[in-house]
């Protein structure tokens, strides 16, 4: 029997875990109700306005009727906004709202303030050293995950 505390997938998902929650801590400390998917999102959409709901699930791989939600639970908070496409009527864009923006601007130094925590047992080096091998992982695997990162290629 196989020690699952020297298995990849445990310690990813354990990572997760340990991730979700102290972006969550932290959210929780500002007053906050944002996920770290919320975020991926309204950070993705501040450098890519106007992109349309598939688009925005690729750039953040997540799958599309999951990001569906999660778009309406921005639009509902008065972050984001569906705006009819100039190209196409029958397709909607998504924007930040001033209050996304300025909502974003907030929690960004914030969230780049609690990334060491999340590997706080490791040397700065060996911090470097795991997200480089985790992104080469990562894009080597891209093509099996349920939802791939899809890079935009028009920006």
């Amino acid at each position: 029997m196989s020690d699952i505390y020297t298995m990849p997938g445990h310690l990813i998902r354990r990572l997760n875990q340990i991730s979700a929650s102290i972006f969550q801590d932290r959210m929780a400390a500002m007053g906050l109700d944002l996920t770290s998917v919320q975020y991926a999102a309204l950070s993705t959409l501040a450098k890519h306005p106007g992109i349309d709901q598939a688009t925005l699930a690729g750039m953040i791989a997540y799958d599309r009727v999951t990001i569906g939600g999660v778009v309406d639970r921005l639009v509902a908070k008065g972050l984001v906004a569906r705006i009819t496409s100039a190209r196409d009527r029958r397709a909607r864009e998504l924007a930040l709202t001033d209050s996304g923006a300025a909502l974003l601007e907030r929690v960004h130094p914030e969230v780049l303030a609690i990334q060491p925590a999340i590997l706080s047992g490791l040397s700065d080096d060996e911090r470097a050293l795991f997200m480089t091998l985790a992104a080469r992982a990562a894009e080597a695997g891209n093509d099996r995950s349920r939802a791939p990162l899809r890079h935009r290629t028009d920006n």
